[in-house]
């Protein structure tokens, strides 16, 4: 089989991090092509999605001490060619947010991949499930939430359940997420300053469990397949990777499963098949779809290969949808 992964510009990857990478060097070891494009190189022309498609050789990172090491060079490149996604047998959408406009306009353009090649995660979905939107479905799994641009609506909201975590619609690993505190006088400008005066944001009740951790757990067709914790580091209450938390090991609990199981037909519905959820005290504060990361962490810690679980399940769905088209 042959597999394309939109990305960021493949110099930008880091391979002892990336879910991405991965996923990429589990396709390579499984014997299919491996391709990379971006958004910027995609186009529709008589009803199909095109893109300058780059072959990509990667040599694979080996766990040494507990830390990945990282050959260097870590890929090779070939020589491009343009040729329509429709030739591949599945396309993984894994730039990274900011889900922008240039973003939203490749998701139309995806939307053009026809079948029975496989698009993980579906356009349609990335385009209507944003990260902190999606889990409003489910409100009994979460902790007390607002979604508001009133700054009077947002300090009823932390003056009733006490502090508050503050959280950008449009927001990724970490940034622009703030602590508020009922107490604090400059309470009225934070809001202000993220709002900017006319855009929503997310207030959740501030969870002092936290500090033990925010859970990372990977859902595949709505099936938890790892988790891993992130602690957040001094005085800092983000356990964000990107901004310092610390990847500790961690079980894949009961409540991980509960939650797991009232996500998943909303998940399948959409076509979300590769998401994370990040789960605080037993609480699900948020849904990632666009570019999910903990693998190598998860795979680091754990010693498992969760690449390969993905790729395996993308394999049958592929073998499973082609044999679908030939009957028709």
């Amino acid at each position: 089989m042959n597999f394309a992964f939109i990305i960021d510009p493949i110099e930008r990857l880091d391979p002892g991090h990336d879910s991405t990478v991965a996923m990429m060097e589990a396709a390579q070891e499984r014997g299919h092509g491996v391709w990379v494009t971006r958004i910027d190189q995609l186009s529709v022309r008589s009803g199909q999605t095109w893109a300058n498609l780059t072959p990509v050789q990667l040599q694979p990172v080996s766990l040494k001490q507990g830390r990945y090491d990282i050959p260097q060079p870590w890929y090779q490149l070939g020589e491009p060619t343009r040729r329509p996604l429709g030739e591949m047998q599945g396309v993984f959408m894994r730039q990274d947010p900011p889900v922008n406009t240039a973003y939203l306009w490749a998701t139309y353009l995806l939307d053009y991949v026809p079948p029975p090649t496989l698009v993980v995660n579906q356009p349609a979905a990335l385009r209507s499930a944003n990260e902190k939107m999606f889990a409003l479905q489910v409100p009994e799994l979460l902790p007390p939430t607002l979604v508001s641009r009133d700054v009077g609506e947002i300090r009823e909201f932390i003056t009733r359940y006490g502090p508050g975590v503050l959280k950008p619609l449009g927001g990724k690993a970490g940034e622009g997420i703030l602590y508020l505190d009922p107490a604090d006088r400059n309470l009225n400008s934070l809001i202000e300053l993220s709002t900017q005066g006319h855009l929503p944001v997310m207030v959740q009740m501030y969870l002092p469990q936290v500090v033990q951790g925010d859970k990372r757990v990977i859902l595949l067709a709505g099936e938890p397949i790892g988790a891993v914790n992130r602690v957040p580091k001094g005085h800092e209450f983000r356990g964000n990777m990107a901004v310092g938390g610390q990847a500790v090991p961690c079980d894949i609990t009961e409540r991980d499963r509960e939650i797991a199981a009232r996500l998943k037909p909303l998940l399948q519905s959409a076509g979300l098949y590769f998401v994370g959820i990040d789960v605080i005290g037993g609480y699900l504060t948020e849904v990632n779809v666009t570019s999910p990361t903990g693998i190598r962490e998860i795979d680091r810690l754990n010693g498992t290969q969760l690449g390969h679980k993905v790729i395996a399940w993308v394999e049958e769905q592929c073998q499973t949808r082609t044999l679908k088209n030939l009957k028709i």
